[in-house]
């Protein structure tokens, strides 16, 4: 790892962490660490369209460049090959054209690092960096596996690399008061009233779930102490949801009824969260609200920084086992988490909660 000097600070400063959602949440720290550490810089983040709305309305952030990603993937597969490398040109002229001085690979692959290379920056930080991206970084960090328990660690690291302070990083999500009134006018056309508990069930790998009929055990717990559960998620979780709310009728179902800026807003305003490891679940610990995690077959961080987040997690021999179980579909790491353990959890958290 190099340690560069800092006498001289970047002005213009490209982040580039193009997916997944949870993973930009994580990562959004960078914002208040690299503001306090250069607090006149440009600061621009790349990335894709499904993450994007998480972004464009962060104020630390002078600019959210999008990578149309979906639309070059169909431009190749109709084989419009002038078209896409006439794309190509014009976000590469676009990036050079903000004359950054410090790009930050904060994702580690190949195409992070492509993006990081044709902005132009002379000083390129690629975080974690393989793929064969490490040789288009001019800086490569790699924190040691395991050292800092906290979410979003290897991003923190970055942080401190850059020379900002430590305590300066924290998961910062933040959009207008326009997207919170959505949302709450959300809640109030199925007249929800406080308190009441979001429950973030879906992700994008089945050995990260839990099972439907105890989310459905769950809600009606919640419901009969007076907590309304919501259901978050995506459109391709409503069949789902459908199924969940059909056995917990005091449910309500929102999954693909919100835009993501306004289910991750609604979020700031719950009593409550009980969620797997997805996104959604990560801006419960953002905004310091009681959140029960969820974890199986995967542990991201052991350590929520929040006091008000409980990680549940049981460990056995085979977990975590990430993309390759090898229980045949039991999902015995996800099973472990009883209806009466998450709820007792949630009780604690809510009793402590002002």
């Amino acid at each position: 790892m190099t340690n560069p000097g800092v006498a001289e600070a970047p002005q213009r400063i490209l982040i580039v962490r193009l997916s997944a959602l949870g993973d930009v949440m994580m990562a959004s720290g960078l914002i208040p660490s690299l503001r306090s550490r250069y607090p006149d810089a440009h600061i621009a983040w790349l990335t894709e369209p499904a993450a994007a709305p998480l972004l464009h309305e962060h104020p630390g952030l002078d600019e959210v460049i999008v990578w149309q990603r979906p639309q070059w993937q169909q431009l190749w597969r109709e084989r419009r090959y002038g078209a896409l490398w006439r794309a190509l040109r014009e976000l590469r002229a676009q990036l050079r054209s903000r004359r950054f001085t410090l790009a930050l690979d904060a994702q580690g692959l190949l195409k992070s690092a492509l993006w990081a290379w044709l902005s132009g920056a002379p000083r390129r930080v690629g975080l974690l960096p393989r793929e064969g991206g490490q040789w288009l970084a001019t800086e490569r960090l790699v924190p040691a596996k395991g050292a800092d328990p906290r979410i979003g660690a290897e991003y923190r690291a970055l942080a401190r690399h850059l020379g900002a302070a430590d305590e300066a990083y924290r998961l910062d999500l933040r959009f207008d008061q326009a997207t919170h009134r959505r949302a709450l006018d959300a809640l109030a056309g199925r007249k929800v009233l406080p308190p009441f508990a979001v429950l973030c069930p879906f992700t994008t790998r089945p050995q990260k779930h839990w099972f439907e009929d105890r989310w459905a055990a769950l809600a009606e717990r919640l419901a009969m102490h007076g907590i309304t559960p919501v259901l978050l998620g995506g459109p391709a979780d409503q069949a789902a949801a459908a199924r969940i709310t059909q056995a917990a009728p005091s449910a309500i179902n929102l999954a693909g009824q919100l835009k993501l800026p306004e289910s991750v807003a609604l979020i700031s305003h719950a009593a409550l969260l009980v969620g797997v490891d997805t996104g959604l679940t990560h801006a419960g610990s953002a905004f310091r609200i009681p959140t029960v995690a969820l974890f199986g077959s995967t542990r991201p961080y052991r350590d929520a920084d929040s006091p008000r987040t409980a990680i549940l997690y049981e460990p056995l021999p085979c977990s975590p086992c990430k993309r390759n179980p090898t229980c045949g579909g039991r999902f015995d790491c996800m099973r472990a988490h009883t209806v009466d353990h998450v709820f007792a959890t949630a009780q604690q958290l809510l009793a402590a909660a002002p």
